[in-house]
This record gives structure tokens, sequence and C-alpha cells, in this order.
């Protein structure tokens, strides 16, 4: 049995109800989330098919990518998409202890300051803050948790994980698993990194080809 599902329970969605799993059915939206990045290697492609097809998401940033790559961060933001926080240092909240988890995440907010820093006028500082975060692995103490969310912070999980980080899997399974399982109001996760580039590459273009034809809307997960 692969250790994660692809589409997350509604039980499980119940134990923790404080966290974002999906969003509102009515509202005719999809949201795609890619994590671990931003790299130059990948991203910046992601980027150009999004806008291709008029569509926002959001990406879940490694802080330390962000200072080594604040050109390619500055076109996330300038483009209209969203962000949050993954740890400065993709971190898996089991295996480490609290203190040094909250101290990483906090490292995170330090990258922005020096992103703020570091860029021109031409961006919109106010647009460079955010409150969301989604924790590498999806793993997350409750006392992490409970402290995270009593700083503002907005946990955002998904309902559909589209295992593109899975090298024991085809790029063909891969895109299976988000055709199955996307609707409305869903939150979908991907990853813009070199692990699962092969896939996304194949994948994401008939992704966004499935949505514009169900005239579903690509939205970005706001922040506050």
């Amino acid at each position: 049995m692969k250790p994660y599902l692809v589409k997350t329970p509604k039980f499980v969605q119940r134990l923790f109800p404080k966290r974002t799993w999906v969003f509102p059915y009515h509202e005719n939206k999809v949201y795609l989330t890619f994590d671990d990045g931003p790299i130059p290697q990948v991203t910046p492609w992601v980027l150009d098919l999004l806008k291709e097809y008029n569509a926002k998401a959001t990406f879940f940033c490694i802080g330390d990518n962000i200072n080594k790559h604040l050109n390619v961060f500055k076109r996330i933001i300038s483009e209209g998409h969203s962000f949050g926080n993954h740890t400065y240092h993709h971190l898996n909240a089991w295996k480490t202890k609290t203190e040094d988890y909250i101290t990483n995440c906090k490292m995170f907010d330090d990258a922005l300051k020096q992103f703020h820093n570091d860029t021109s006028k031409s961006v919109n500082h106010k647009s460079i803050i955010t409150n969301l975060f989604r924790p590498p692995f999806g793993k997350l103490t409750s006392m992490q948790s409970n402290i995270l969310q009593k700083k503002g912070y907005k946990i955002i999980m998904w309902d559909v994980l589209s295992a593109d980080f899975d090298a024991q899997i085809s790029k063909e399974k891969c895109l299976e698993n988000v055709l199955k399982n996307i609707q409305v109001g869903s939150i979908v996760v991907f990853h813009d990194s070199l692990k699962s580039e092969e896939k996304l590459r194949y994948v994401l273009p008939k992704v966004l080809d499935f949505i514009r034809n169900q005239k579903w809307k690509c939205a970005k997960i706001k922040a506050y």
C-alpha cells in the first residue's frame, strides 16, 4: 500500500476541521497548487503554461529557494498568483522539534523581507505577505498546528494528490489520479521540482485542457 492517499477521505477532513481541504462547490472553481519551488528549471515553464490558459494558481514555496531564485519568485508575484509558506528547509514536522519547526517557518518570513529589499518598485510590495501555510509531506503535529494557527496562519491541505513525486508510478497514472478525482472546489497538489518535472510536463497541460473543457476556472487561494 502506498504511504499516501490520492483522494483525501471525508473522515480525514472532518478530523482536522480547522485545516482547509476543499473550497465551496458552488463557485465553479478549482485550485491548482505547486509545492517545493521556485526553481528556474521548472517554475518558469509552469508560469508560461498558466498564462497560456489564463489560469491562476498558488505556489507553496521553500524559503531557501526564494532566496536562491528571487527573479523566479518575482514572476509568481508579478503575474498575479498567490503563494504560501512551505517552511524554509522543507522540514518533516514529525521529525522536527516544535521550537525548531516554528523557527524554520519564521525563516521563511525573513526570506520575504530579503525579497522585498532586493526587488524594484515594479512589484506591489503589499502582495509580498501571506498567511497561507502548507506543511511539507502533509505532516504536522497538533501542537505545531495550534501554534501556527494562533500566529494567524491558514493551513492549506488538499483533496487531490497528483503523486507526481512518486517514481514508482507512470505519468499516465499521475494524470489519472487527477482527472478521476478533481471536482469543483478541489485543491490539487503538484510539485514544481526536478523530482516531479517529467510527470508534471506531461500531466499539467492535459489537466488544464480538462478544466477548460469543463468550463471551470483555475483560481488562486487568497491570503487573509
